[in-house]
């Protein structure tokens, strides 16, 4: 069965997702935390800006995942949850899509 990907600003409250969208930023724990890696994700097409639409991602136990970096188009699916009012996804399945060109 073929589903389609929801865009950040498309997605539910809660419940498992598959959305897509490009990672803007990521954030390495230092040696003395716990383990876990963060990244946010925001539309590809949506303006940039202070009210632009943003999903933090979170893979727990991890302290860098190959591929994941500012730029990269993904793909996750999980379970979506709300986690300080920002929509937050943890240890999502991900397919790494394409990266943007730097001009």
């Amino acid at each position: 069965m073929h589903r389609t990907a929801h865009s950040i600003s498309g997605l539910p409250a809660r419940g498992r997702v598959l959305c897509r969208g490009h990672i803007e930023s990521v954030t390495y724990p230092s040696a003395e935390s716990t383990s876990y890696f963060t990244a946010v994700v925001s539309d590809s097409d949506a303006p940039a800006g202070a009210g632009r639409p943003r999903l933090k991602v979170v893979w727990i136990g991890r302290r860098r995942i190959p591929g994941i970096a500012a730029g990269v188009e993904v793909q996750l699916e999980g379970m979506l949850a709300r986690n300080q009012g920002m929509p937050t996804m943890f240890n999502p399945r991900y397919e790494l899509l394409s990266r943007q060109e730097k001009s």
